[in-house]
């Protein structure tokens, strides 16, 4: 499979893999892929997204070698943001808050490894924040008589992008299938 960097972003107009200088990058995993990566390219401050694999062994894997669950991979998406507009710690609130982290190898009817909730961090700031946040939504999710999350944070590795058909799919296609599956419980 080719990598698909180089390709534009539908709404953005740059390169998928373009990172504006002063901006940083985060990874987050929280389920479909489509769905995750429209909430964070509408959020103000997020200057580019990206969908892709993270956290398995298999090399640049397709969609179909990662809907096996051999390969290890969960479906990412690469937010570059603006630190100046938005702070890290806001999108790991936005992350938490617009998923159930609780769940394990799924979201809602969506099952497999693929789906596990995880973020790849690329600094020992964003791991520090992630595993904070964590502990406090875990406090606000427990009070709220939900179970311990499952959430991974591990050290950010190859990105791979997926194939050009995934990026900016419910741009695409507006009626598309990808629901959020959100406890409903905030971060105060």
């Amino acid at each position: 499979m080719q990598n698909r960097g180089a390709d534009t972003h539908s709404i953005f107009r740059i390169p998928l893999s373009e990172v504006p200088a002063g901006h940083q990058v985060g990874y987050f995993a929280m389920g479909c892929y489509w769905g995750a990566e429209k909430l964070f390219w509408t959020t103000p401050g997020v200057s580019n997204t990206a969908v892709g694999f993270m956290g398995g062994s298999t090399e640049n894997p397709s969609y179909a070698e990662t809907c096996t669950g051999k390969t290890g991979h969960t479906e990412t998406v690469q937010v570059v943001f603006d630190p100046e507009k938005i702070s890290y710690a806001q999108l790991v609130q936005l992350f938490f808050e617009n998923h159930d982290p609780t769940q394990g190898d799924r979201q809602g009817n969506d099952i497999g490894s693929q789906y596990r909730s995880a973020i790849f961090t690329t600094s020992e700031d964003q791991s520090r924040t992630a595993h904070a946040l964590l502990a406090d939504y875990q406090q606000a999710l427990s009070a709220a008589g939900y179970g311990a999350i499952t959430t991974t944070i591990e050290p950010a590795e190859q990105f791979y992008y997926a194939e050009l058909f995934h990026q900016q799919y419910l741009s695409k296609n507006p009626n598309g299938y990808c629901p959020v599956h959100a406890t409903g419980v905030c971060l105060s």
